[in-house]
This record gives C-alpha cells, structure tokens and sequence, in this order.
C-alpha cells in the first residue's frame, strides 16, 4: 500500500497529457544538450520516470529525447545518477524501434551493465541477448587483477542464462564455473579498506581488520554471504554476487536435466547406494570445473548452515540468516538431484537442522524448503516424513496465518509441489481447514492460487465439509480476527482493524457456550462432521463491516465455481444429492456480509441446475426435499435464483423420461405446490402483482405448465390459471407496480403457454421431448427442427382463430 502522498504523485503522473509529455520532453532536451548536467537534468528525469513507469501502457517520448537519452547514458563521464535514470527511462519505454545504441559505445563494466540492461528489456528482437552475452565473456575473459569491477556484470550474466539457455558456448560454461569457484571459495578473510576522505585519512586510517561472524567471533573459516565487516573487497562483493546467482547458474549447467547424473561422473551409482568415503574422496581429485563448482557449492551451503546457528547480534543479520538458510536448502536440491553422491553428505545435516528449527516460529519459512527437499529425497534416502508434514500443515497455519509472505509461500509451495505429495496427499486434503486459514486472512492476493490449488484438495470423503467451510470463508475471518485479538503474545503492531470496537463478539468467543462452535470453525483438520453455524452469524454480525471480511467474501463465488467444477468430477449417485441438499439448506443460511447473499444466491443457484443435468434422477430421488423447499419459502424476493433455478429444475427433470420410477401422484403433488407458491406471490396484494422479480413468475407458470402436460388432467387448471395472470398482467395497477418490460413479460409467456395447451400433444411433445427429440441433429436438420414444430403450431393456432365467429 502507497501513503497518501505517494498516490497523489502517480495520481498526478497517469493524468498527464500527451501534449503536457511532449512540451515536458522538449524542456528535457535542451537540459541533455547542455555541457553542465546539473541537478535540474537530475530532477527532471526523476518526474520523466515517474510518469512514464505510472502507467501500464507505453508512453510516446520524441525522438529527440530518446536520442539523447541513449548519448547521455553512452557518456565518458557523466554522474551515475543520471545514467541510472536514462536507462531506467529507456527500459519502461521497451520493446522499442527508436533504440539505437548498442555495447560497443560503452567505456566500462558500469555503463556495460546498463545499456546491456535496456537491450535486454527488449526481448531479443535483433538477437540482443546473444550480443550482450558476447561483450558481457568478452569482459570476463580479459579481467585483469587491476582491472574494472565485475560486480556489475553479474547481475546481467544471470539474466542472459534465464532468457536464453542455450546461448552460452561449453567454453564460456566453463570460464564463468572456474571463476565462480575463485569467488566462492578463495575471496578475502581481511576486511576492505575505507574510502579516502582527505588527504592526511590514508596514511592515518587503520589497517583492516579481519572478517567476524554474525556473533562477533573472528572468522576462522572461508568467507560467505554471512561473513561480517565495516568495508568489503571486491571479491567479498562478488562472493555475495556469485552466491545469488549460483542456483540458477547450477540448473542451466547440467544439459543432462536435473535427476540424472553427469555423464563423466566418477562415482558410477548403482541403484541408491554409495560409499560415504568414496563420496568424501571425490573432492581430492582433478575434477571438471562443473563437478569442482558443486564441491564447492556444497562447502559453500554446509559452511552457511554451520554459520546460522550462531546468535546474531543485530535483528538484521538474523533476518540474513533465514534467508540464506532457504536459498542454502534450495542449492543442496539441485546439488542432489544432479549428482545422487550429494544426498547421503545432506541428508543427516538437513534433518537436524529440521530439528533444530521445528519450534521456532520465527524460523518456519525455512520449513517449506525443507519439507520440499524431503519430499524429493525423503524415498531414496529412507527418511520417514510423515512427522515433517504433520508439524508443517497443522502448527504452522494455525499460529501463522496472519503472515501474508509466509501465507503466500506455503500456498505456493503446496502448488508446486502437488506431483511429489504422491501417497501423502492425504495430508494436504485432510488438512484444508488449515489451508483455508491462509486464504480467509489473505484472500485478495491469495485467490488466483487458491483457485489453482482447490481441485487437489476436493475429495469425496471431504466434498460436503469443504463447501460448508467454503461458505463460512467470511465467517472464519472473524473469529481469526477474535483469536488474533486475544492471544497473549500480542504484536507490537496490531494486525486487525483498530477502528473496530466489539466487546460483545470478544465476550462471545469467550463464553464457554460457543466455545464448541468456534472450535468447530478454527479446527486444524477435517473432522467428518457437519455443525449449523446459524448462531455464530448473529453473534459475529458486528464484524460484518469489516474490511478484511468483505474482501474475503468477494472470493468466495470464484472459489465456489472452482470447487464445484472439481467435484463433479469425482462425485457419485449419492454425493450429488447430498450437495444438492446442501446448496437448499445453506442457501438460507448465510454470513450476513452486504452483497454476499445476493452473489452467493447466483452461484449455488446455477451449480444446483449442474447437479441435475449431472443427474437427471435427482428431482425424483428428492421429491421431498423439493417438496419441503418449495413450501418454506418465506423471502422470495431474497432468494429469487435459487427457487427459479429448483422450479425450472423440477419442470425439466419431473417426467418419465428422466426417471422411470416418476409418478402422477409425484406430479400432482409439485404442481399442488406450485401453484400455491404463484398465488401466494401474486394474490398477496389483491389487486396488483407483487414486487417479485419477473422471471421467477414466468418460470412458475412454465413449469405448472409443463407439468400439466405430463398429466393432462390438470390442463383445466392450469388453464384457468394462465387466464387470470394475463388478466392481472393487463391490469392498469399492475403496470403502475411493476415495470412494464416485467408485466409484458408476463403477458406473453402467459399467451404463448395457452396457446399451446390448446392443443395438449402438441404441448407435450414440446415441453417432455423424447432423447431423439434432445439430439442436437434433430435442432440441427431443417426439416424436423423444433423451431419448425412451433411455427406449425402457431399457424394452426392463427388459422382456428380466424374461423371463430367475430
């Protein structure tokens, strides 16, 4: 989130005009032409960039400003500052045809890795990448130990590697390994000096002293990424800089792909076994520059680990700590998945260090990298990991489901990791109560991962539980909010909503009457059963309002789309029903959150129609329950969609055709039911139609319709029927009540359905068609589509009509 001042200046950038830029880009011109760059060309380029990075689309700079932006970047001597900002500009304004420079202009490593960073941006469309990585080898090759700093050509070289692989030559793979070698392993133990800031500091400065640990002690060991000191060398930067990019420089060196060893591998695996000594002794060998960069990686992570069970002295450092731990486990990976020699030297440092983290909250990012290595290695080496998955998916949602980083990396994590869970999936399904903590707190930047991990949590043991908790998303943002409210351990910066006062829901999560209830809703796993959280609803409507609960309940109806979309593919005869029955029985029983009902309604309505195509038989099967439904509805107006979607259900799937087992008495009684739901919505004011939605009165005298076609002793009825809504709909008071797109609505669907009751085959064939009828070649053949059907119906109709006496 921006401050207040920093969304008024992109407000202010994205409302600049094209006239207003252009005006603007003069004035920068002539700033770039004159001899003395001073703080106004600085200032200038600061509000250029800002303006054109505001916005998601290009903004169009003369080419004059372009020209001078590429010459000043290109300049002998010019201010850094400047340089920064003239690259920055160029790649915001990439891909671009107006670009002319290349890295031939360039007159060190600095300028070198800016130009080459704004060729980059332009996504190889003149073969850049290639050229850029010829002049960034160039520069490695003729390092000299006096020469021009490298640190700035490394952060290229790893881009290089991720946009083209394939790019760099075995020479050049083997160049850039030893020289990452001589920086990891060989860099200096003494500390930089100081830069000069007088004449007399260097003769007076102290000379340097050594590197220390993050405790303070002297280092005695190689430097790393943790080693501690006032100054650095350059090659204590390029140590740092080469430990960055090592993963990614490990993965593009092994052609092979990963799981499979080099082919010169000297250790010749059979099967999973090694010898611990063999595997040491390696590293006394002459090996390829490729296998002797893994020896060193190896060191290099073993010596971070050794290093991170220190007791940091400042807050940061321990911070580091946590960080180089992750990317440490994440380099141990990839050394074992490219040479299995690695996992047996791994393996028993990884599980204590797993030890040794378990109960620190503060360290639970580590945990996720290595719950992911022991899933990838945990079979070959024999390491039982139920007990890391069991603490990794109940502890640590539960107490740290207010982390959004954390939140983010765990959802990511399950993700990506789905094909290795294998026989343990299990416990990611079982566990979703846990999961959905995450997204309840965190659901806006959550929900575009939730919803690509949801179908591998629906299962069919846990479909029924999982939609309920789906429901009561919103619901359990509150009480997290109640339980993050009252925790002992309170942070020092509250995570909730200040401006919220609510003794009366913090009293309720403390009265032992609900404490069932609430523990049902804030449980760590499936747990089988279904509890009615009605009471909860009220209790916690206080916090309705809140932002963090409105925001939840806007994900909500994706998720449900995606839940329901995964479990018709798993579902059977017996669990359809069972979800149909859930979506009448919630569908009155919601979080009251603005606008949740009404969006919910929309979703549960059209997934209810999903079910009954799925499984025709259910309206049958569920007669009474339908039955119940139809006669309980009190708020017609509130729940509109889904007693259209159960009334049209019913008219469609209530007929011999869909389930043999369909009887007369069956139809009787819906129609019975029916008919009292369209008389008590439109005779409960005697002279007007209700303020009901329109469609939900059409589809009822469609289906009454249908239904007396099936039993044709019912069309006097049903006849009658459509007669006085004609008559109602035609009434002045009922325009008066009712828009008039609504009342002729009516009016016509009434018209259209006796017309077709006059003559009761014809009604028949076309409201209950048989499966030949259904067949999309039958509304495909001109010459026996329905359509045809219905304009020889109606011209029957117009032609009994004209012989009737005036």
């Amino acid at each position: 989130m921006f401050t207040a001042g920093a969304e008024s200046l992109l407000r202010q950038a994205r409302e600049v005009q094209d006239e207003e830029l252009r005006k603007f880009c003069s004035r920068i011109s002539a700033l770039l032409q004159e001899e003395d760059l001073g703080p106004d060309a600085l200032d200038s380029l600061r509000r250029l960039f800002l303006i054109v990075s505001a916005t998601k689309y290009n903004r169009r700079l003369e080419k004059t400003c372009v020209d001078l932006l590429q010459s000043t970047l290109c300049l002998p001597v010019c201010s850094e500052p400047l340089q920064v900002l003239c690259a920055a500009i160029l790649r915001e304004m990439s891909p671009s045809d107006s670009l002319s420079m290349s890295c031939d202009c360039t007159q060190n490593t600095w300028q070198l890795s800016l130009v080459a960073s704004v060729l980059l941006a332009q996504g190889n469309r003149r073969d850049e990448v290639r050229t850029v990585a010829q002049h960034i080898l160039r520069a490695l090759e003729s390092r000299q130990p006096e020469g021009p700093s490298l640190r700035h050509l490394l952060p290229i070289v790893s881009k290089v590697v991720g946009l083209s692989p394939g790019i760099l030559q075995e020479d050049h793979t083997t160049l850039l390994s030893k020289r990452l070698i001589d920086w990891l392993r060989y860099a200096s133990i003494q500390q930089g000096l100081p830069h000069s800031s007088g004449f007399f500091s260097a003769s007076r400065a102290r000379q340097p002293g050594p590197i220390t640990e993050v405790d303070g002690a002297v280092a005695t060991d190689f430097f790393t990424v943790l080693s501690m000191g006032h100054h650095f060398t350059e090659d204590q930067w390029l140590n740092m800089q080469a430990f960055s990019m090592l993963r990614a420089w490990l993965l593009h060196g092994s052609p092979e792909g990963l799981g499979a060893p080099d082919t010169d591998d000297k250790s010749e695996l059979e099967g999973s076994t090694l010898s611990v000594i063999s595997a040491t002794s390696a590293t006394s060998r002459l090996l390829p520059p490729r296998e002797r960069l893994r020896e060193v990686a190896f060191e290099y992570c073993q010596r971070l680990i050794e290093q991170s069970t220190r007791r940091a002295l400042r807050k940061g450092d321990s911070e580091l700590q946590k960080a180089c731990l992750v990317e440490a486990v994440l380099v141990l990976d990839v050394l074992c998945r490219q040479d299995p020699s690695f996992l047996y030297r791994t393996i028993s440092c990884l599980k204590a260090l797993h030890g040794r983290l378990s109960g620190d909250p503060a360290s639970v990012r580590v945990l996720l990298p290595l719950a992911h290595f022991f899933l990838t290695h945990g079979e070959a080496a024999a390491v039982d990991s139920e007990a890391i998955y069991q603490h990794l998916f109940t502890r640590v949602p539960a107490e740290l489901f207010h982390s959004p980083l954390l939140a983010f990396e765990f959802i990511q994590f399950c993700r990506d990791n789905l094909h290795l869970f294998g026989g343990n999936l299990s416990i990611l399904k079982l566990t979703f109560p846990n999961l959905f903590k995450f997204l309840a707190w965190n659901s806006p930047p959550l929900t575009s991962e939730f919803v690509e991990l949801l179908p591998a949590l629906v299962d069919s043991g846990t479909a029924l539980e999982m939609l309920h908790s789906l429901l009561d998303l919103p619901c359990l943002t509150a009480a997290l909010d109640l339980q993050l409210r009252l925790w002992p351990a309170a942070s020092e910066r509250p995570l909730w909503d200040t401006s919220l006062r609510i003794p009366s829901c913090l009293e309720a999560f403390r009265d032992p009457q609900f404490q069932g209830l609430f523990q049902h809703l804030l449980r760590p796993k499936a747990s089988g059963t279904i509890e009615r959280l009605a009471p909860l609803y009220q209790l916690l409507q206080p916090m309705a309002s809140c932002a963090r609960v409105a925001q939840c309940a806007e994900a909500v109806p994706t998720l449900l789309h995606m839940f329901f979309s995964a479990v018709t593919q798993v579902t059977s005869g017996s669990l359809t029903n069972q979800l149909a029955l859930l979506l009448l029985e919630r569908s009155d029983s919601l979080y009251q959150v603005p606008q949740y009902e009404a969006c919910v309604h929309r979703v549960l309505s059209s997934q209810f129609l999903v079910l009954c195509k799925l499984r025709p038989s259910l309206v049958v099967e569920l007669a009474r329950d339908l039955l119940e439904f139809l006669g309980s509805v009190s708020s017609i107006h509130s729940r509109a969609s889904m007693v259209t979607s159960v009334v049209w259900a019913v008219g469609e799937y209530l007929s011999v055709t869909c389930d043999r087992r369909c009887t007369v008495e069956q139809i009787n009684k819906f129609f019975e039911a029916l008919e009292a739901l369209l008389f008590e919505v439109t005779q409960s004011r005697p002279t007007t139609l209700p303020r009901c939605p329109p469609q939900v009165v059409t589809v009822l005298m469609t289906t009454l319709t249908k239904l007396a076609s099936r039993s044709q002793d019912l069309i006097p009825r049903v006849s009658l029927l459509l007669s006085k809504m004609r008559t109602l709909a035609q009434s002045p008071a009922s325009s008066c009540s009712q828009d008039e797109e609504g009342a002729e609505a009516i009016r016509t669907r009434a018209t259209e359905l006796l017309n077709l009751l006059k003559m009761p085959s014809v009604a028949q064939f076309v409201f209950t068609p048989s499966m030949e009828v259904c067949s999309p070649r039958y509304h495909r053949d001109v010459n026996t589509a329905l359509p045809l059907a219905l304009r020889m119906v109606t011209r029957l109709m117009e032609k009994e009509a004209g012989l009737l006496p005036g």
